[in-house]
């Protein structure tokens, strides 16, 4: 593995730089000590909410330090950035209070609600053009436009600026701690910008912390760069953990985890889900899937952070209401409570009184059923959904299908099949 030029990085300096450009202009978010959380892992939780910040994600920070580094020439000109929500909501609200014009590319399967924020926090500087299927089709349209037409565009997460802006989180959070000790820090991984910053501050402050980058397991592009040794580009990812979400994390975002984190580790996208239903209904936070990673991963850590002080930066709140259906049937999946089936049923009066008496514990309950075919045979096969109360009996149901129907197929693990039946 090269040796990591530690020049290159960002500098507990350039970090404090960008605080005192950013402090009158971001919020200064809560680091509250969460009293669940901490009974639950039985550690000191301290949560850093950044959901609260003025566009409701810590991406303000590093787009306005970025875009105040530019020259009088470059801000006349205007900017330009691709995004599919946080980062673009940064770059339209710091266009709107520097009176800087903005050409801002989003995906075209962009959800409406998010391009209206755009919109809204950028008002009559900003200009939405909603290009390609994908993140990296905007991307391209955005870099060949900023070429073409001599704007500067502003980098989502692989540039200094950008990461120390980023990094005044954790001069916050460390303020606010005070003299308490700061153990471990746990901070979502996308493209990087936010772990690098922090660690770059608190490793230069406080070297004994302990640094955890949390990446969805559908997208590990950090872990995957860093077991290659190399940054690498994932062929496909799920994703649903949009703000985290990345094929390809930065080159230097690469070389800031290498040197300074500690250990990456990665969630399953139900867990994420369980956790972003959990602290809607224990603790009122309404995090979107990347801002609940952090308090995800704790369920992995459980010895490591026992009787320690515990930092979870909550990096988002962009969560759409109309994506709860899919979280909650996620977290049931993850759980193990809610399980999909393709079992023949006899085409006769009295089958699924049958299959409701035999089959179904006293508690379990069907959420689906749907004939795949309706046919003149003596079966039919149908995709059924049973809730269970329990996950431990989940054994013993599929003991009692197999009475029923001996050829009955579970298709939870099947991604093709329930992709295409559920």
């Amino acid at each position: 593995m090269e040796m990591v030029d530690v020049d290159a990085l960002v500098s507990k300096q350039d970090v404090l730089d960008a605080y005192d450009t950013l402090k009158s202009i971001v919020k200064h978010t809560p680091l509250e000590k969460d009293y669940y959380l901490s009974q639950k892992y039985d550690c000191n939780v301290y949560l850093k909410r950044e959901d609260l910040q003025w566009v409701r994600s810590f991406k303000l920070r590093g787009a306005y330090y970025a875009i105040a580094q530019l020259t009088e020439e470059q801000l006349k000109n205007g900017v330009t950035c691709a995004s599919a929500g946080n980062h673009a909501q940064g770059v339209a609200f710091t266009c709107q209070k520097l009176g800087v014009p903005a050409t801002i590319f989003m995906p075209t399967t962009t959800p409406q609600q998010k391009v209206s924020q755009v919109r809204f926090f950028g008002g009559e500087f900003v200009e939405v053009r909603l290009t390609g299927d994908t993140f990296d089709a905007s991307a391209y349209s955005a870099k060949k436009f900023s070429e073409e037409h001599n704007k500067a565009f502003i980098a989502p997460f692989d540039d200094p600026d950008i990461i120390a802006g980023q990094g005044t989180v954790a001069v916050e959070m460390l303020d606010d701690l005070g003299s308490e000790s700061c153990d471990f820090v746990f901070a979502a991984i996308g493209g990087g910008g936010l772990v690098s910053g922090v660690a770059s501050y608190v490793k230069a402050v406080r070297p004994d912390t302990t640094i955890i980058g949390v990446e969805p397991s559908g997208a590990p592009s950090m872990a995957k760069s860093l077991l290659a040794g190399k940054v690498v580009n994932l062929p496909k990812i799920d994703k649903f953990v949009d703000g985290a979400a990345v094929k390809q994390v930065g080159e230097l975002t690469y070389k800031h985890c290498e040197k300074l984190v500690d250990e990456v580790t990665e969630v399953d996208e139900g867990e994420v889900c369980s956790t972003i239903l959990d602290m809607y209904t224990k603790q009122a936070i309404v995090a979107e899937p990347a801002g609940a990673l952090s308090v995800a991963a704790l369920n992995h850590f459980r010895p490591q952070i026992k009787g320690k002080n515990v930092v979870c930066i909550v990096s988002g709140g962009n969560n759409d209401i109309n994506r709860m259906q899919e979280i909650e049937e996620r977290s049931l999946v993850f759980e193990g409570l809610k399980h999909y089936f393709i079992v023949n049923f006899p085409q006769r009066p009295g089958a699924l009184r049958e299959f409701v008496n035999d089959v179904l514990g006293p508690y379990d309950d069907i959420t689906k059923f749907e004939y795949t075919k309706k046919v003149n045979r003596n079966q039919g096969p149908v995709i059924i959904g049973v809730l269970l109360e329990n996950p431990n009996d989940y054994e013993k149901l599929l003991e009692r299908i197999a009475v029923f129907d001996p050829s009955f197929m579970p298709i939870n693990d099947n991604q093709m099949l329930y992709t295409l039946l559920v």
